[in-house]
């Protein structure tokens, strides 16, 4: 997958960051669905895993200066997730929670970072995208990564408001999870509302 997207990148011409994204299939196979010609929210696992700041290279790139970097030159180590935070609340179909933050605690941490802009006080406005905070960990395999976001989330304290951190929990502790066993029907066959 990887390799097909360096090769239409280079047949395009393209040459700053972006992101191609596929859908794979429970054969493996996998489809173009599109590409952005931007960095997207989900960066920070790519960061992680490869050691590199990929905003620092859009930037000079922008300013004119060569990509530091050849595909060579470009490992990868260990695992990294990323959850979203959102002022949601899954009880209520994850309607959005707008409202202002009262106390706030951000966990950290070896292989813990958080990118988020919110302080207590903050006061969320109903008019935009939900999300509050990504949460991004790295570790040594899927098990560690696992490992270091439930603790994470666990340390995660955000009052004044509903959040789908105690969701995200849920979805950690699930064996198909764990397993790496999901597509894209995985939330509504686990957590969706059972009718009596």
């Amino acid at each position: 997958m990887g390799e097909v997207a360096v090769n239409a990148v280079k047949e395009i011409g393209y040459t700053n960051a972006g992101t191609i994204e596929f859908l794979v299939d429970k054969n493996k196979d996998f489809y173009f669905m599109e590409m952005n010609t931007r960095v997207q929210v989900e960066h920070p696992v790519t960061e992680m895993v490869t050691g590199i700041d990929i905003i620092k290279e859009q930037i000079k790139i922008a300013s004119g200066a060569p990509l530091s970097y050849k595909q060579k030159d470009i490992t990868f180590t260990g695992h990294s997730l990323e959850v979203r935070i959102n002022a949601e609340d899954p009880d209520k179909n994850f309607m959005p929670c707008p409202g202002t933050i009262t106390d706030l605690h951000l966990p950290g941490g070896n292989g813990v970072r958080i990118d988020t802009a919110i302080y207590p006080g903050y006061k969320i406005p109903p008019t935009y995208d939900s999300m509050i905070a990504k949460i991004i960990v790295h570790g040594k395999d899927r098990n560690e990564s696992i490992a270091k976001m439930k603790s994470a989330i666990a340390e995660l304290v955000v009052e004044g408001i509903k959040t789908n951190a105690d969701f995200i929990l849920k979805i950690l502790e699930d064996e198909d999870f764990k397993n790496n066993n999901y597509d894209t029907s995985f939330i509504s066959k686990k957590f969706g509302k059972k009718s009596n």
